[in-house]
């Protein structure tokens, strides 16, 4: 899949998250007065990936009240997000694509900078309430990224 641009559709999904429901762009929307931010991260309990969902933990609280919700996404199995969760403190949903169809369909499954082997490329958008993209962002460096974006989305 090719990369998404602002105004595009986000592309629906429903996946397990680490807590065993199911999470769904679409209920995150209901749920979300000023939209939602959908991250897709590599691989739980490495530095960078660990980095980046600590940052949203700690912004978590600011981006709520401004009315975002997150949702982060990877190829882990359940039980590896249930400890990365566990480990962390980590209170939004971490859901699995182990097939890799959604990051596919978001554009974010791909050669990340300097590897030769495919894998999820670190990547945020923000989509509005109506569906459509705020914003995509590929390849993303883990420190920093959540700072700007909420710089960005709050003014803060």
């Amino acid at each position: 899949m090719s990369e998404l641009a602002a105004g595009a559709t986000a592309p629906d999904f429903t996946l397990t998250a680490h807590t065993g429901d199911e999470v769904s762009l679409t209920s995150a929307l209901a749920s979300a007065e000023q939209g939602v931010i959908v991250y897709f991260y590599p691989k739980a309990a490495t530095p960078g990936c660990t980095t980046e969902a600590c940052d949203f933990r700690d912004s978590l609280s600011s981006l709520a009240a401004a009315g975002y919700a997150v949702v982060g996404i990877s190829p882990d199995p359940i039980p590896d997000l249930q400890a990365f969760a566990e480990a962390e403190s980590l209170t939004f949903p971490l859901a699995s694509d182990t097939d890799h169809a959604v990051a596919d369909a978001y554009g974010a499954w791909g050669l990340r900078p300097g590897r030769t082997v495919e894998s999820v490329r670190r990547s945020t958008f923000v989509v509005n309430p109506d569906g459509t993209l705020r914003s995509a962002e590929y390849d993303v460096d883990a420190t920093g990224h959540v700072a700007r974006l909420r710089a960005e989305l709050l003014g803060s």
